[in-house]
Order: C-alpha cells, then sequence, then structure tokens
C-alpha cells in the first residue's frame, strides 16, 4: 500500500467518521433525555439532504447557507416528533418504537410523492476539484465535512457544560426525576433534545448530498450504524458516541480498502460485540446505582 493510498483511506475514514458521529450524536442526546430510542432518525438525516437539493438546487441558495438552513428545518421536525409521538408515548418502549418506525415511514412516502420514488437526486459539488496531498487527491467537498463537524461537536460541548439550558438538559439525561424536583420542565427539554439531534442529523444528511444519491430511503444505513454507534459508545453518552463513530468510521474504511464491505460490515459488528462483552455498558458508559 502506497503512501497516496495510505494518504486516501485515512481522509476517506475521517470523513465517514465526521458523518457518523454527527448523526450519532443526536441519536445519543434524544435517547439520553427521553430513554427511547427515535427509529425514524435516518429519516432526519435523509430531510437534511432534501433540504440542500431543494434550496441549493431547485432554489439557487448558496451551498453553504442552505446547510446551516437545514438545522432549524429538520430541527423542527424533530420537535413535531417529540410533541406528537415521544410526548403521549413517554414511558412506553414499545408504542414510541412503533409510532417512529411509523413515522419514518410517513416521511419516505410524504419524500417520494413529492419527488419521486426510485428517483435518485444528483446534487452538483458546489466545491469542484480537490488538493492533492502525498499524491493523494482529496476533494474539496470531502475537506469541509471534517472541520464542519468539529464546529458542530465544539458548539455542543459549550452548550452542555457554559449554558444553562443545556447543563438542565444534562441534568435531565442522569435523572429526570432530581431534575424536575428542582424545578427543571421535563417537557422542555425533551423537546430541546430533539431540536439538537434532529438539527444534527439534518446537517449530517446537508453535508453529504452533493456526495452520495439523494433518496427517500438513503437514511436507513447511517440509522442503524449510528444505533450501533451509540450502543458502541454507551448509551446516552456523547463523548462515547463521538470516539465509536471515529472508530467504526476508520475500521470500515480500511477494511473496505483492503477487502470490501461486506467484511467491513463484518468486523465492525465483532468489534461491537467485543466491546460488549468487555464492557456491557459500551466504551464510556456508567452503571445506573
Amino acid at each position: 500500500m502506497g503512501v497516496d493510498t495510505i494518504v486516501q483511506t485515512f481522509t476517506n475514514a475521517l470523513v465517514l467518521g465526521s458523518i457518523y458521529a454527527m448523526v450519532a450524536v443526536g441519536l445519543a442526546i434524544a435517547f439520553g433525555v427521553m430513554q427511547m430510542a427515535n427509529f425514524a432518525h435516518g429519516e432526519l438525516f435523509m430531510a437534511g439532504s432534501y433540504v440542500v437539493f431543494t434550496l441549493y438546487t431547485l432554489v439557487g441558495i448558496p451551498f453553504l447557507i442552505a446547510v446551516i438552513l437545514a438545522f432549524p428545518i429538520v430541527a423542527a421536525i424533530g420537535m413535531v416528533f417529540e410533541r406528537l409521538i415521544f410526548r403521549p408515548t413517554r414511558g412506553n418502549v414499545l408504542a414510541g418504537f412503533m409510532a417512529t418506525a411509523g413515522a419514518g415511514f410517513i416521511l419516505q412516502v410524504l419524500v417520494g410523492q413529492q419527488w419521486g420514488v426510485g428517483l435518485m437526486r444528483s446534487i452538483q459539488t458546489p466545491y469542484p476539484g480537490s488538493t492533492e496531498i502525498l499524491g493523494a487527491a482529496i476533494s474539496y467537498q470531502r475537506l469541509l465535512i471534517f472541520p464542519a463537524t468539529v464546529v458542530m461537536v465544539s458548539g455542543l460541548w459549550y452548550f452542555l457544560t457554559r449554558v444553562k439550558h443545556g447543563k438542565a438538559l444534562r441534568a435531565c439525561a442522569q435523572d429526570p426525576e432530581a431534575a424536575v424536583l428542582q424545578g427543571i420542565s421535563l417537557n422542555k427539554m425533551t423537546s430541546l433534545a430533539m431540536l439538537l439531534s434532529g438539527g444534527f442529523a439534518g446537517v449530517g444528511g446537508a453535508l453529504m448530498a452533493p456526495i452520495i444519491p439523494v433518496t427517500p430511503y438513503m437514511g436507513h444505513t447511517f440509522a442503524v450504524t449510528a444505533f450501533i454507534i451509540v450502543i458502541v459508545g454507551g448509551m446516552a453518552s456523547i463523548e462515547g458516541a463521538v470516539i465509536a463513530a471515529f472508530i467504526l468510521g476508520f475500521i470500515h474504511t480500511i477494511v473496505t480498502t483492503m477487502y470490501d464491505s461486506v467484511t467491513a460490515t463484518m468486523v465492525g459488528v465483532f468489534f461491537m460485540a467485543l466491546v460488549l462483552i468487555v464492557k456491557p455498558t459500551g466504551l464510556m458508559g456508567r452503571v445506573k446505582v
């Protein structure tokens, strides 16, 4: 394996890990506060891609503006999910699973009716060209993703550790009953959690829109991977989700480069099983007492 191949593989792994982190962090936030899994999370990722397709390709809004607008637009969808699905089914995991799975199918149908089922929407790369690093050609579009993830995750860390509402969100994730006794509104915090969850998934989908085909079903693979990442990192652990995202990103990219994608998926699942055998709570998970 030459130096150029190593650099190319490392860059691809960094990009893939960044997108995994963006999607998984949102899922971890929602689960941490609501203690319920959002099985329509992949459709929020898909919605972000269609926001870029609509605003950038059809309307002509600059790409970066479209990506930024994907956050509030998809965050609003997440808040609707919280109000209509998660709040009424709070405490009923089975009902929440069925409702979010149904909501995901509804979003797929709505998008399919509006933009067509089975039609792959190709979005023109806003930043054509590439730069050469040690013989490897790295596209400018891919170089944008890692710093965008750093900015998003750093902003989330600041919000959760320095801002009043962020601290309240962490308190609800750690002990909702104690948080309520301290005067924190659980309804407001679950709504905020879904706002952040939807926003992060939407931006992830928006950034990937020019790189992968945009279809109503594109979010499924990323959602499944996000669930694996959250389990490996430790349920409700944002730090664990970020670490696990980059580990799995590197595993998948390296194994795919050396063998194939099927083998990469098998190795990823094996890694998850190994982590859970050694540490059942995940990499950064804590045992509740």
